[in-house]
């Protein structure tokens, strides 16, 4: 039996197929996804997403969201999913450090944490893709 992977970011549907398993940055730790898999409805942070297929695994570096799992889906609803030969590593780097910088700055805890966001966003692109040398 198939498991219908579908990621949904803001932007776009950026992933949709049958995969043989998915493995997620969970708020407790990564966790794998089989077919048959119980109902789950959980939360996941930035982190790196992992795609096992025949023709081997993919890796995407996601943002936070939340997954809903059944026996034979995974929805992934993310802020960010990005393909691990699709990060620009300086592009990344440069807004770690802008976020870094930006956090030393006195400001509401509002603009804190859209910034924290950012920075956690850019430090799973940069874990991916220095991780996978891609």
């Amino acid at each position: 039996m198939p498991l219908r992977l579908e990621i949904v970011t803001p932007e776009a549907k950026t992933f949709s197929e049958d995969v043989d398993q998915v493995v997620l940055p969970g708020v407790e730790g990564e966790f794998g996804v089989l077919p048959g898999h119980e109902m789950l409805f959980t939360q996941i942070t930035p982190g790196e997403l992992v795609v096992i297929q025949k023709d081997g695994k993919h890796y995407l570096a996601v943002g936070e969201g939340f997954v809903e799992v059944g026996p034979n889906h995974v929805s992934v609803l993310t802020d960010m999913a990005i393909k691990a030969d699709d990060i620009n590593e300086v592009d990344a780097e440069n807004a770690r450090k802008r976020a870094e910088e930006a956090l030393s700055q006195k400001m509401t805890s509002e603009e804190s944490a859209s910034v924290q966001a950012a920075l956690q966003r850019s430090l799973a692109q940069l874990h991916v893709k220095r991780r996978r040398h891609s």
